[in-house]
């Protein structure tokens, strides 16, 4: 018996698979536990329509993606800290305050998690900060640290 999963099953397979399975097997566990669906004509079209929506809405965010990074490559945020004794910045700049920045300066929403530092910066100066927008897309943002 031809079934469609609903979910992903570990010895069955990912979501949206067209598996064989055993009559006894589907009709007792399959179908029961709502893992899947029998793979009748209209099951496979609404399938075939779902996965076309998913890959269509996973285009469109690509897209976005690109345009954002696009948006972000040429501009620069300003982000003030402390300065401490000699000159020497007190406390380091975080990925939360670089992305509130660029809502603040460019009206540009990042998410924090998707800001990229190696350490946090410590230290005055220009940086590049990557920024993973799309598991494709990273941009470069210029991150300057001044004292205030």
């Amino acid at each position: 018996m031809k079934i469609i999963l609903l979910q992903d099953e570990k010895k069955l397979g990912k979501k949206g698979d067209v598996i064989e399975a055993s009559e006894g097997y589907a009709r007792n566990y399959i179908l029961p536990k709502k893992i899947g669906v029998e793979a009748t004509a209209r099951n496979m079209n609404d399938l075939k329509l779902h996965k076309a929506n998913e890959d269509k809405l996973a285009k469109e965010q690509l897209e976005a993606a690109k345009a954002l990074a696009a948006e972000l490559e040429p501009k620069q945020v300003i982000v003030k800290i402390k300065a401490g004794e000699g000159g020497r910045a007190f406390g380091s700049v975080s990925s939360k305050e670089i992305a509130t920045a660029c809502m603040e300066q460019h009206n540009i929403e990042i998410d924090k998690k998707k800001i990229q530092l190696a350490e946090n910066l410590k230290s005055f100066g220009s940086y590049e900060v990557n920024v993973k927008l799309h598991s494709q897309v990273t941009a470069k943002l210029t991150v300057k640290v001044v004292e205030s």
